[in-house]
């Protein structure tokens, strides 16, 4: 028997194209199926599509701190804008950092433009200040009701002044009291070197008596000893819904230091009055979250002061250290909001200082990072405020697709006319190719916020002409093997090694291009740099994984293999040579010379 032959096994692509062609098309079902799963079944659109306004604002160093610009830095002003544009009712803000110093806003449209450059063109304010007394963040009813004598402050303040689990009513002990029963993992009344104690927002207390959803206004720990006109606005002071919490926020950040203020928790659980500014936000030196290891606190955020910082930090804290819950309190205010309303148990001298209790890693890092702001040297400029109506913005879109279906025709026309049959197969690619850049688009929307933009449209006009590119490459390569008298399946397979490293090249050249465009610009030409290197990496996917293996499986079908004149691989009509065949004989022999 005959020895089989032995040669190289052929590539899965040759040997079985129809499983590459089903992987992709599995690809395709998952990703529709995505989008339909999340709901999303059209791109996020930009600014300049859907209407609104875009700010770009320039970070700037403060005079002595030429290194303040970092990316510590700018995510942190980021966050702080982001508060204040959420606190303007928006729902589909977008506030992002671009290069190293510019951070782009984008407000949709239905905000006031005017009150929203207002917010993101100034600078936070952080300031800390006494608490003189606080309740329920919901707006009181009768103010000048009198409460039972257990007081809402042996109930709220003590209790909130627990953390963790195994928090109870604390009835009417103060802050220095010791723990109660079955409260033993906390640090209630425990005086801690160095360091403040966090009181978190109150929750409600496991007693099964009904009790007022809106309690009044404590009358101790300092209400009675209040201005009236301050025990007036603090319980006409309604902290229960954002866009309340965003105007509480505003008259509050415009009251002057030196004033006696009511403030709302950012969360809107507790609402304050708040005594005169005892610490600036700039006495802050530094402020991070570090994880306590050594004295179990867990997460903690320690700050360190100015030399005139801590002086003032010393002189507040050992007054709040002698008073009772809440008056032991000091509020941490960033923009008109309470951000952080630790307790004191004793004098903390030295300019520095550690916040402690129940932190999570993200909470403390958070909390750090809004006490760093109050230091941060820098001050932001508006660089380029656009404002696009959303009837603009149809008409954009309009003219951007009526110019991406006049591309598309163009090419259509050239391939019809000059490949013919070949031309189903570019035009199946084209397909495959929108089908997945327009569904990855819309995923991406929801998942990293990307929108679609009329730049980012233009480099999705652009890739088609890449993509129809590639496919070109191919069917020369082809092309040239026919002209050289090979049938079509040895032409398909031997063009194929050249084309795909003339389709490499080009496409690494188009994507290195993108990449360098999408870091070095800012604002919207990234949505070019952005969509011209997706669509350049799914051209290389579709041409791998359907075009070639769909070339394999036509090359096997009579109307291709034969060369019909429509196939556009008709060897009359590409001139090619007569077949090549192997003779075989003897190989001549030489002489050789002795």
């Amino acid at each position: 028997m005959a020895a089989p032959k032995k040669g190289r096994r052929a590539p899965a692509s040759q040997g079985h194209p129809g499983r590459t062609l089903v992987l992709i098309l599995i690809a395709m079902v998952a990703l529709v199926g995505g989008m339909f799963y999340s709901g999303t079944l059209t791109p996020r659109l930009g600014i300049d599509l859907a209407g609104g306004t875009s700010f770009t604002l320039a970070a700037q160093n403060q005079p002595g701190k030429p290194n303040a610009i970092n990316e510590t830095n700018m995510n942190t002003a980021a966050g702080i804008m982001e508060r204040r544009v959420n606190g303007l009712g928006v729902t589909e803000s977008e506030v992002q950092t671009q290069g190293s110093n510019h951070i782009i806003v984008n407000i949709p449209k239905g905000t006031d433009a005017k009150q929203a450059r207002q917010q993101v063109g100034t600078t936070a304010q952080l300031g800390f200040r006494p608490v003189l007394t606080t309740t329920a963040g919901a707006k009181t009813p009768d103010p000048s009701a009198s409460p039972s004598p257990g007081g809402k402050n042996g109930k709220g303040e003590d209790g909130k002044s627990k953390v963790g689990p195994g928090t109870k009513d604390a009835g009417k002990q103060s802050a220095g009291s010791s723990p109660q029963p079955g409260a033993s993992a906390t640090t209630q009344g425990r005086a801690v070197t160095d360091s403040l104690k966090k009181a978190p927002s109150a929750t409600p207390t496991p007693s099964g008596k009904p009790k007022p959803s809106i309690p009044p206004v404590p009358p101790t720990g300092g209400a009675a000893d209040l201005p009236p006109a301050v025990q007036k606005q603090l319980a006409a002071l309604d902290c229960s819904t954002k866009e309340k919490r965003a105007t509480a926020g505003q008259q509050a950040a415009n009251s002057k230091p030196t004033d006696t203020i009511v403030a709302c928790k950012d969360d809107g659980s507790q609402k304050y009055a708040l005594g005169p500014v005892a610490v600036e936000g700039t006495d802050v030196k530094d402020a991070k979250a570090v994880f306590d290891s050594q004295q179990g606190q867990g997460w903690i955020v320690q700050m360190d002061f100015t030399s005139d910082g801590g002086k003032k930090f010393a002189d507040i804290t050992g007054k709040l250290a002698t008073k009772t819950q809440p008056q032991n309190q000091f509020a941490i205010v960033l923009d008109g909001a309470v951000v952080s309303d630790p307790r004191v148990s004793q004098q903390l001298n030295g300019g520095n200082a550690t916040i402690s209790g129940g932190f999570t890693q993200q909470s403390a890092e958070d909390l750090g990072n809004m006490l760093s702001y109050g230091a941060l040297p820098l001050s932001f400029k508006i660089d380029d405020e656009t404002t696009v109506t959303a009837a603009l913005g149809g008409e954009q879109l309009h003219a951007g697709l009526i110019a991406g279906a006049i591309g598309l025709a163009l090419v259509v026309i050239y391939l019809v006319a000059y490949y013919r049959g070949l031309a189903l197969v570019a035009l199946a690619s084209l397909a495959v190719s929108a089908v997945l850049t327009y569904t990855i688009m819309t995923l991406l929307g929801p998942a990293i916020g990307f929108a679609l933009n009329l730049p980012a449209v233009c480099g999705a006009i652009v890739a088609i002409g890449i993509t129809a590119d590639s496919f070109i490459v191919y069917f020369e390569r082809i092309r040239d093997e026919i002209r050289e008298g090979r049938t079509l399946r040895p032409a398909v397979e031997r063009g194929w090694p050249r084309a795909r490293r003339t389709i490499m090249v080009s496409d690494f050249v188009s994507f290195l291009a993108a990449a360098v465009l999408f870091i070095v610009t800012v604002g919207k030409v990234q949505g070019f740099a952005f969509t011209l290197g997706l669509t350049t990496v799914l051209d290389v996917v579709v041409v791998f994984f359907f075009t070639k293996p769909l070339m394999t499986l036509l090359a096997r079908r009579k109307f291709f293999a034969d060369g019909h004149p429509w196939s556009g691989l008709d060897p009359k009509r590409l001139g090619a040579k007569p077949p090549l065949r192997r003779r075989r004989g003897t190989a001549p022999t030489e002489t050789k010379e002795a």
